[in-house]
């Protein structure tokens, strides 16, 4: 069985999503990144619209009738501001070190209202707090924690500059949001994956806990905001407490995230508020 037509496989998830938005996606931009072996490139044009793959290492890409160019995305995808309608980055973020820079590129080139859909494994699912609890490892008896033997899986001679680190980076639900948010993205919809048995099991004794610690947390920081009157500041945490008792986000193997752009990158420091307006200088 094709991995895209695996239902094990996150490739199965975003051939469903792209085909249950092929009317939407007709006829748009979207960028592949990392393109891989250009399964992904190949079902987006399949739907209609038009693939623009690029990959650290293009040489392994295999689908026919495409081309892909070579792309390091935190130096910069050669294409135009606001050029594309829809970025793919399936499985990629957990690779990148600078991934701020990464999602900032990304803004960069998609147009106002653009989609940016990101896949990567879930480290915000209850097995991955569990192992990381254990080892500070991504799967604790399966895995040994990141290390320099294990965690580059690819590069092409003394050339640094092509260095394909493993799961160094691997990143949660909450952190994301907030780099997506420093970027100019804001959560869309975060969409269904296969779930991991194990958090299956884990779920009926953690979840009470996991409402209750976090409950609390949000009372008391709702406290001290309606007392400094910031309503912004309110919607903020009303939105970090739904994320992290979010049952998909605690039982699922991957994040599968659309994002939409709302503002360009230049825009987003008009939007922030500072806790320390000048570091106690006086």
């Amino acid at each position: 069985m094709k991995h895209e037509d695996d239902p094990g496989s996150i490739k199965f998830h975003v051939k469903k999503f792209l085909f249950a938005n092929k009317e939407r996606f007709s006829g748009k931009t979207m960028v592949d990144l990392p393109a891989g072996n250009g399964i992904t490139s190949g079902i987006i044009r399949d739907i209609g619209a038009i693939p623009l793959p690029f990959d650290l290492f293009p040489e392994y890409f295999t689908m026919k009738g495409l081309d892909c160019l070579q792309a390091d995305a935190e130096k910069g995808i050669p294409l135009p501001h606001g050029s594309a309608d829809v970025v793919i980055c399936q499985e990629g973020m957990e690779h990148f070190q600078d991934q701020l820079t990464v999602l900032k590129e990304f803004n960069r080139i998609l147009k106002p209202g653009g989609s940016l859909l990101i896949t990567t494994p879930n480290y915000s699912n209850l097995r991955a707090k569990l192992s990381y609890l254990f080892s500070e490892n991504e799967r604790f008896l399966t895995f040994m924690p990141p290390n320099e033997k294990d965690s580059i899986w690819m590069k092409t001679g003394n050339d640094s500059s092509r260095i394909y680190f493993g799961h160094i980076f691997l990143t949660g639900i909450l952190k994301l949001r907030l780099l997506a948010k420093l970027s100019g993205f804001r959560i869309h919809k975060i969409h269904a994956t296969r779930f991991s048995s194990t958090c299956i099991v884990l779920f009926p004794f953690l979840y009470p806990w996991i409402l209750l610690v976090n409950w609390l947390a949000l009372k008391k920081n709702l406290r001290k905001s309606k007392d400094s009157g910031d309503s912004d500041r309110v919607k903020v945490y009303r939105e970090i407490y739904k994320l992290v008792i979010n049952p998909r986000c605690l039982i699922d193997k991957h994040l599968m995230v659309e994002f939409e752009k709302e503002a360009e990158v230049s825009e987003v420091a008009d939007r922030l508020t500072s806790r320390n307006n000048r570091f106690g200088l006086t």
